[in-house]
């Protein structure tokens, strides 16, 4: 007989998920480049104003972009699921969530949903925590099928 799999443990809602180190990283290197670019435009004593100001929008626009970078999250309400990505947002009832995938290989978390189409999640992402990812994977798995019996 096969080892059973652990259902895990059901989170008092709402539950935020993120990938926290990624986001760690990105807004730390965030930081460092805006700070680094901008005191290297500020330094360089033969660069004129507009020069220096180009130095500092670049810093700002590479900070960002590394923040647009650490947006996405999936938010698991009472009421349904929200993912956030990079760009855009969308709300979802429980009952239009059928699956959560994350197979080896996967980028991040994909919902196939009841109209058909599969979103990604990028709020819950394997690269440098991949423990983590599948724990949260399986945590949501079991949201959407205990809400799924829950409206049957």
């Amino acid at each position: 007989m096969p080892p059973a799999v652990s259902q895990p443990q059901l989170p008092a809602l709402p539950v935020t998920f993120r990938p926290n180190r990624t986001r760690a990283v990105l807004l730390t290197v965030g930081v460092a480049l805006f700070a680094v670019v901008s005191a290297i435009g500020l330094i360089l004593e033969m660069l004129s104003p507009g020069e220096r100001v180009s130095f500092i929008f670049t810093g700002a626009l590479l900070f960002a972009v590394l923040l647009l970078l650490s947006r996405p999250k999936v938010v698991a309400e009472e009421s349904g699921v929200t993912v956030v990505n990079l760009t855009t947002k969308r709300r979802l009832e429980w009952a239009e969530i059928l699956k959560v995938n994350l197979r080896p290989g996967d980028a991040w978390v994909f919902l196939d949903l009841s109209d058909g189409t599969s979103l990604p999640a990028l709020g819950i992402q394997p690269g440098i925590a991949k423990e983590h990812a599948i724990r949260d994977a399986r945590t949501l798995r079991a949201l959407v099928e205990a809400r799924a019996l829950h409206s049957d």
